[in-house]
């Protein structure tokens, strides 16, 4: 819980909020990347302050022959970067995706000039967030 709030703690000061000393402290540290369960440590980035104020949620539904292949929307939308998280979904659509863009009309053309050529694309649903009431990247562990 410590590093998902500060990962740039040194280990001493972790060891010192978890009550161990900072050999063994850097140790679990280092067994828990070893194993994948911290991913990365990263910087995080406030996207307005960087001009990102637009942030979208797209709902994907793929035709036929595109569910198909899967596989070559997924590899498509992984080379766009205005789009952070795409998610397989059960249901009536296909995907959602979670997309910033500077403002509405940026979006629009990402959506004309890229989204809706992806492959095997027949509909996307567009639903623009007008604020965010809780943004969280720590897991309740």
């Amino acid at each position: 819980m410590i590093l998902q709030q500060d990962a740039s703690l040194s280990t001493a000061a972790v060891a010192e909020a978890v009550g161990l000393s900072t050999s063994p402290c850097w140790r679990r540290i280092d067994r828990l990347e070893r194993e994948g369960i911290i991913k990365r440590r990263v910087a995080l980035v406030d996207r307005a302050k960087v001009g990102l104020k637009a942030q979208v949620f797209a709902q994907v539904k793929l035709n036929a022959h595109g569910r198909a292949n899967l596989d070559e929307f997924s590899a498509a939308i992984r080379d766009v970067p205005e789009v952070l998280e795409c998610h397989v979904l059960m249901g009536s659509v296909d995907f959602m995706l979670r997309i910033v863009a500077a403002d509405i009309e940026s979006y629009e053309r990402l959506f004309f000039e890229r989204l809706s050529q992806l492959p095997g694309v027949q509909e996307i649903n567009s639903t623009v967030a007008l604020s965010e009431i809780k943004h969280t990247t720590a897991l309740p562990v």
